[in-house]
């Protein structure tokens, strides 16, 4: 299935905080992490992933720092800050009335 620009734009907020309430993490692995979670229906670059990141950390939503991975590569990691949890939980409940919306329309 091929998810449309505007639902993927809508839905990268959203699902990006999640990621993140899971645990710090780096660009790479956010985008690994969404395609393992949407069963690989969501296939985002670095051009789409990046922006949003920097928009949620101008709002204050996650912080960044530097890290060295495992591998001893150094990268950007961010982490979900109180804000940013809950702008995640006002995100939740806006996509929850979305979602029964659409159940009690067209999935009949």
């Amino acid at each position: 299935m091929n998810v449309g620009k505007d639902l993927v734009a809508a839905s990268a907020t959203p699902l990006i905080l999640a990621i993140l309430s899971e645990g710090e993490s780096y660009g790479y692995a956010i985008i690994k992490r969404v395609a393992e979670l949407s069963g690989g229906e969501l296939q985002w670059t670095d051009g789409m992933l990046y922006p949003v990141l920097h928009r949620l950390e101008r709002n204050g939503f996650v912080k960044a720092a530097w890290g060295q991975s495992e591998s001893g590569r150094h990268r950007k990691y961010y982490r979900l800050t109180d804000r940013g949890q809950d702008e995640l939980t006002s995100q939740r409940r806006q996509w929850q009335v979305v979602d029964t919306a659409l159940r009690r329309t067209m999935f009949k």
